[in-house]
C-alpha cells in the first residue's frame, strides 16, 4: 500500500444523533480547526453537502435499491441497499419501521448482542435488520468515503485520528466501538476520548494560554454534557505542577440513559394525548413516527427566534384522515414547561434519583433511567464525590451536548447549584455551535498528542474488578458468595500495565471459562489487588462477563490452570485483561464476552 504523509489531526464525534468530522494541519500550529462537508443524500438521488451527518440508517426495500436511488459519489452503480444521514432522518418519521436510530445507545446495552441484527428493534420479519456494531460502521464508513472523497492525497486511514465516546461508556461498549471504527476503515491507532474531555479540549483550542486566567489552582470544572441519548458528568481539577497549571479528571459520573430522545418522547406523549383528545387514537407505528416528528418540534421551539407554535405531522391511517395526515400544533411555552419540569427541575442537594416503574414507550427497548430529571442525578453525582455528606461545588462549569444549545437550560442548571452551596458556579464562555464541540475538541487532542499543547491527564475513568466465587460446601438452591478483585485502579494511565496481587486463581482449561466482570464510578481508592467482600449494585454494578476458551494441554494434567492476572491499558485506552500461569510461560486474554 502506498505510504502517506500524517498531514491532520482528526477528530470524529460518533453521536446519538449526528456525526462530526473536525481536522486541523498538524504542520501549522496556528491553523484553525475546520468542520469537514460531508455529501449526504437529502432526498433519493439528491446529494447535499451538509456539517454534520444524523445518525440514521434508512434500511430500504428491493424496489428502491434497485433503482440505484441510494448511490453516493464514490460508489456511482452499486444500487445501495441502504441510505445514511439526512434522508434516512427524514424517513424515521415516515418509515419508522426501517429506520435504525440510537445505535449509539444500543452499543451500551449489555442486556442484548450488540453484534446480532436486532435493528430496527422490533421491526417486521420482511425488514432485512443490522446490528449496532454495523449500524455505527456505517455511520463511520461514510465519514471515512467523505474525507477520501475530498482528500484524496491524504487518506483518512493514515492520519491522526481521535474517535469521541462517552465518560460513562465502559470497557466493553468501548472495544465495541474500536471494531465498528476498524471494519468502517479508520487506523489501527486509532484513539479514543471522552467526549466531556472532549469540551474541555475544544473550549483549550479556543482560548489558548488565556485559559490559566479563567481558572485557578483548586478550581473544580464541572463538564455538564447532555448529548442525544446519555448524560455524564466529569470533574476536572485544576492543579499545580512544577509552578505551572495542570489539569486532571478526577470523577466522572455513571452511564445516564437520559439525553434529547427522552425529551422528544416525553413530547410525543403530550401530542399523542392532543390527538386522543381529537378522537385519532395513534396506533404503535404512529407513534414511533410522532417520536420523530416531535424531534424537529423540539429543536425549532427552542431556537433563538423560534416560532411560538410549531405543527407535528404525522402520516394517518384511515379513510376520514383529510389528506392522509393527522396534525397537532404545540406551542414554545407547552413545551419548556414540560422539559424544565419534567428534567431540569430545582431540587434540593441531597436529591436523589426516583425510581419508578417502567416507562410506557417499551418499543424502542432501551433501559432509559426511571428519573428523567438530571439535576437530580447532577446532585446525586456532586453529593457521592464529596466526602462526609458534604457535596463537591464546582467554581465553573463547562456545558456540552445539543440540549445545551437551548440557554433555558443553562441557566436552569446554573440556577440549581447556586442554591445547593449558596455560592454561584461561573459558567465558562465557548463557542455557542455545541453540535461540533466534541468534535473540534477530539481534533485539538490528536494535535496535543504530538507533543504540542496541555493535556488533561485522567487514565481509566472507572475501576474494574472480576468476581471471584470463594470456596465452601455447595447449598441447595444458593449461590456462592462472590467477592471483587480489582483489577483496574481509578485513573490507571494509558500505555501501563499491573501485575494484580492475588492469591493464585484457577482458570479452566478444555471448556470456556467465564469471569463475572464489575465496574464502579465511586470507589477511587481501591488499588490493584484490593479484594472487597461485601458490596452492592449502587457502588459496584455488573457489566459484561469475560471470557476465555484454553484448548486441553498435557502439562495441565488438573485440568486448570493456576494463573494471576495482569492489567494492561493500551496507549489507545483500550483494556486488556490477561491471565499468568504461575507454573508456564503461558499466558492468556479475556475477551469480553458480549454475546450474553
Amino acid at each position: 500500500m502506498e505510504n502517506f504523509k500524517k498531514r491532520y489531526a482528526i477528530g470524529i464525534d460518533l453521536g446519538t444523533t449526528n456525526n462530526v468530522l473536525a481536522y486541523k494541519s498538524l504542520d501549522d500550529e496556528n491553523a484553525e480547526i475546520k468542520l469537514l462537508e460531508i455529501p449526504q443524500l437529502a432526498a433519493a438521488s439528491t446529494i447535499e453537502n451538509r456539517l454534520s451527518l444524523p445518525s440514521f440508517c434508512y434500511i430500504a426495500a428491493e424496489p428502491e435499491s434497485a433503482q440505484g436511488v441510494f448511490d453516493l459519489p464514490w460508489d456511482k452503480g452499486n444500487k445501495r441497499d441502504y441510505a445514511v444521514g439526512e434522508l434516512a432522518r427524514k424517513q424515521s418519521a415516515d418509515v419508522p419501521a426501517r429506520t435504525v436510530a440510537a445505535a449509539k445507545s444500543w452499543l451500551a446495552h449489555s442486556r442484548v448482542d450488540r453484534r446480532e441484527a436486532i435493528l430496527p428493534w422490533n421491526a417486521p420479519e420482511d425488514v432485512k435488520k443490522i446490528s449496532p456494531v454495523e449500524a455505527s460502521k456505517r455511520y463511520l464508513q461514510h465519514l471515512v468515503d467523505s474525507w477520501n472523497n475530498t482528500f484524496p492525497d491524504a487518506p483518512l486511514n493514515q492520519q491522526q485520528v481521535v474517535l469521541t465516546v462517552p465518560a460513562s461508556f465502559d470497557a466493553s461498549a468501548r472495544e465495541l466501538t474500536m471494531e465498528a471504527a476498524r471494519l468502517a476503515g479508520l487506523p489501527q491507532n486509532l484513539v479514543l476520548l471522552e467526549e466531556p474531555q472532549a469540551a474541555v479540549y475544544a473550549w483549550l483550542g479556543d482560548v489558548g494560554d488565556g485559559w490559566r486566567k479563567k481558572l485557578k489552582v483548586g478550581d473544580n470544572l464541572l463538564v455538564f454534557d447532555v448529548g442525544g441519548g446519555t448524560t455524564d458528568f466529569t470533574l476536572i481539577g485544576v492543579e499545580e505542577e512544577n509552578g505551572d497549571l495542570t489539569l486532571k479528571r478526577i470523577a466522572v459520573g455513571n452511564h445516564i440513559l437520559v439525553g434529547g430522545d427522552n425529551m422528544d418522547l416525553t413530547i410525543a406523549h403530550v401530542a399523542r394525548n392532543m390527538f386522543a383528545d381529537k378522537g385519532v387514537n395513534l396506533d404503535a407505528w404512529q407513534s414511533v413516527s410522532l417520536w420523530h416528528s416531535c424531534r424537529n418540534a423540539k429543536e425549532n421551539l427552542l431556537s433563538i427566534d423560534g416560532p411560538d407554535v410549531y405543527p407535528v405531522t404525522i402520516l394517518g391511517r384511515g379513510s376520514k384522515l383529510i389528506g392522509g395526515t393527522v396534525s397537532a400544533e404545540l406551542s414554545a411555552k407547552q413545551v419548556q414547561d414540560i422539559l424544565m419540569e419534567g428534567f431540569f427541575p430545582l431540587c434540593k442537594s441531597d436529591a436523589v434519583p426516583v425510581k419508578r416503574g417502567a416507562s410506557g414507550f417499551r418499543e424502542l427497548g432501551l433501559p432509559f433511567e426511571s428519573d428523567a430529571a438530571v439535576t437530580r442525578h447532577l446532585a446525586n453525582f456532586l453529593r457521592v464525590q464529596g466526602e462526609n455528606g458534604v457535596s463537591v461545588h464546582p467554581s465553573c462549569i463547562l456545558f456540552n451536548g445539543g440540549v445545551f444549545k437551548a440557554d433555558i437550560f443553562k441557566k436552569r442548571t446554573l440556577e440549581a447549584i447556586k442554591s445547593w452551596s449558596g455560592n454561584p458556579v461561573e459558567s465558562l464562555e465557548q463557542n455557542p455551535d455545541l453540535d461540533y464541540a466534541a468534535a473540534r475538541g477530539a481534533a485539538f487532542y490528536a494535535f496535543v498528542k504530538q507533543g504540542k499543547g496541555l493535556r488533561i491527564r485522567g487514565g481509566a475513568a472507572r475501576s474494574y474488578y472480576v468476581g471471584i466465587e470463594t470456596s465452601g460446601p455447595a447449598v441447595p438452591g444458593m449461590e456462592r458468595p462472590l467477592c471483587a478483585l480489582c483489577v483496574v485502579p481509578f485513573g490507571m494511565e494509558e500505555g501501563s500495565q499491573i501485575d494484580v496481587p492475588s492469591q493464585e486463581i484457577g482458570l479452566v482449561v478444555g471448556e470456556p471459562a467465564k469471569f463475572r466482570f464489575f465496574s464502579s464510578s465511586m470507589r477511587h481508592h481501591d488499588a490493584a489487588g484490593t479484594v472487597v467482600e461485601r458490596f452492592n449494585d449502587t457502588q459496584i454494578e455488573e457489566t459484561d462477563s469475560l471470557e476465555a476458551h484454553l484448548p486441553g494441554d498435557e502439562k495441565f494434567t488438573e485440568g486448570y490452570v493456576p494463573v494471576r492476572f495482569q492489567s494492561r491499558i493500551t496507549e489507545l485506552g483500550v483494556f486488556e485483561l490477561w491471565c499468568k500461569s504461575t507454573i508456564s510461560d503461558d499466558s492468556w486474554k479475556l475477551e469480553f464476552s458480549v454475546r450474553e
